[in-house]
């Protein structure tokens, strides 16, 4: 897995990119109240506000990590958006793209370097 600044965290699959937030995140947030999710199919690039989480605190963007397009999202949290609460690592991943490059994978942190990073 890798780590984004923005406590996002990416893991591959099959060629995909599957994205979350992570458990600092989620903590930091409070209870998760809704999420919207980016379209399937939609193009985006590297840095682009693309979902939107609220929570009781706050709301917060994701931004998409990779250019690339989006071919799955987790239904499931639009429904059930506290599931990013009890699972942020898991089943709670938010959408899955196929990235134009996956070079700039490279550019993020590792666990070690995250946990560093979050102090």
């Amino acid at each position: 897995m890798k780590y984004t600044e923005e406590h996002e965290w990416l893991r591959e699959e099959d060629g995909l990119i599957v994205v979350g937030i992570t458990e600092h995140a989620s903590e930091q947030l409070g209870d998760v109240v809704f999420i919207d999710l980016p379209e399937e199919g939609s193009e985006v690039t590297k840095d682009e506000e693309i979902c939107v989480i609220e929570s009781v605190k706050a709301a917060s963007d994701i931004l998409a990590p990779l250019d690339g397009e989006i071919v799955e999202v987790n239904a499931m949290l639009i429904d059930e958006p506290s599931k990013v609460n009890d699972d942020p690592l898991g089943d709670a991943w938010f959408f899955k793209m196929k990235p134009s490059d996956l070079g700039p994978m490279e550019d993020y942190m590792d666990e070690a370097a995250y946990k560093k990073f979050v102090g």
